[in-house]
């Protein structure tokens, strides 16, 4: 051995990052969860039901805005509330505010310090909305600052990319909603999570580590509570694995993106197994008419897509298949030659104002 050989760093293996060791945690997080908040949520269930709110309004950047989404479409299928994303600079830029009389406002982050999502939450209950805070760091200034806290017991999160914050965050925003709606089917689904959660991790993504390891360019698709997650794996894309991926709507991509679908452009398409999926697989069949590379993760159907994903209550399924793939980003991330722990540019909590 040479003494250059002797002084090389020893190669970055995907089971020593702390995203990996993180993401492995999303079961046992959840598990966590379900028991402390039971009755906490269960105490802000029984006010939605006496005052339902006029509208809901999600507040969050990153990751936590993806779990906003999932809940949006989550809130407005299950319980016909008009839901929005609000535009945090209206109140941290320009100062101003809707009329929020009567609304309920859901702030979703892994810190709780973002200066500007205090800011929207303090101008939203000063316009008249009860602020709900779903959030990791329980002595945050958000958690100060909200109505009610629901915690997301994730313990601390180190690596910069998020996963078992967001997962906690999906089960706690269905938990909420199950409770809300008393919706038992998927109460009791809700349950089996965490062991359903330890057997997605387990499944064999690496095809799609070996379909991405020289791609420049993706589209990752999705359709309701599935468009979160797409969302939420296209930005891993980004900061882990600096590949250029763009999230769609399976129905969006047909109005313009398509175009650039071209022989051998990759796609990463969730289909869960609700109203959306027939209209998913269709998009996904026509994107493979076109040329292009479709890595399908559709529960009940492997064969689609080569992505296995365990059958699950239709509205878990998309948390199942972002657990699967939090494992095999971070051994894109290292197949790529990066660090996902350090993605470049990019700090755990990102202060904007």
């Amino acid at each position: 051995m040479t003494r250059s050989d002797e002084n090389a760093p020893t190669p970055l293996r995907p089971q020593d990052t702390r995203m990996f060791l993180e993401a492995r945690e999303g079961a046992a997080v959840v598990r966590r969860l379900i028991a402390a908040n039971a009755e906490r949520v269960a105490a802000l269930a029984a006010r939605l039901r006496e005052q339902p709110p006029r509208v809901v309004m999600t507040c969050a950047r990153g990751s936590s805005d993806h779990a906003a989404t999932f809940a949006r479409y989550l809130i407005e299928t299950r319980t016909g509330v008009l839901t929005s994303s609000a535009g945090l600079s209206v109140s941290s830029v320009y100062d101003a505010s809707p009329n929020l009389d009567g609304a309920l406002c859901l702030a979703v982050s892994q810190s709780g310090k973002s200066p500007d999502l205090l800011a929207a939450v303090t101008a939203a209950k000063a316009a008249g909305a009860y602020a709900v805070a779903f959030v990791n760091v329980e002595d945050s200034p958000l958690a100060a600052l909200a109505d009610v806290v629901i915690p997301l017991h994730a313990g601390p999160e180190l690596s910069v990319a998020a996963t078992k914050s967001y997962i906690a965050a999906l089960a706690a925003i269905t938990q909420l909603i199950a409770a809300w709606t008393q919706d038992e089917a998927l109460t009791t689904a809700l349950d089996g999570l965490p062991l359903q959660l330890e057997a997605a991790w387990n499944l064999d993504w690496s095809s799609a580590v070996e379909r991405l390891r020289d791609a420049v360019n993706l589209y990752v698709l999705g359709r309701g509570v599935g468009f979160g997650v797409a969302l939420e794996a296209a930005l891993k894309f980004k900061e882990t694995c600096g590949l250029h991926a763009e999230a769609f709507s399976a129905a969006e991509v047909l109005h313009g993106p398509m175009a650039l679908v071209k022989d051998g452009f990759p796609a990463l398409v969730f289909a869960q197994n609700d109203e959306s999926r027939d209209s998913v697989v269709e998009m996904a069949d026509g994107l493979r008419q076109r040329g292009a590379t479709v890595l399908m993760a559709a529960p009940g159907d492997d064969a689609t897509g080569g992505l296995p994903a365990p059958l699950s209550h239709p509205v878990l399924e998309p948390i199942l298949m972002i657990q699967s793939f939090y494992r095999m980003a971070n051994a894109l991330s290292v197949a790529r030659g990066y660090d996902p722990d350090r993605p470049p540019h990019l700090n755990k909590v990102t202060e904007t104002r």
